[in-house]
């Protein structure tokens, strides 16, 4: 079974690879592949925070 991530490793993971998209050297097949690669991690990041969301909604609507 795969160990996942945590959310902040997640965003720690797409700022590294910002940085590297802001080297000037970087070839553009490598480019393409890190924003690739960033907007994965950015996309895995964003549904764990949106079912952090939905599950304070759930706590919320249970103490109610």
């Amino acid at each position: 079974m795969k160990n996942e991530e945590s959310f902040e490793a997640k965003i720690t993971n797409a700022k590294a690879i910002l940085e590297k998209l802001m080297d000037p050297a970087l070839p553009m097949n490598e480019s393409v592949k890190a924003y690739e690669e960033g907007m994965k991690e950015l996309k895995m990041a964003e549904t764990m925070l949106q079912n952090a969301e939905l599950q304070i909604q759930i706590i919320k609507n249970q103490e109610h």
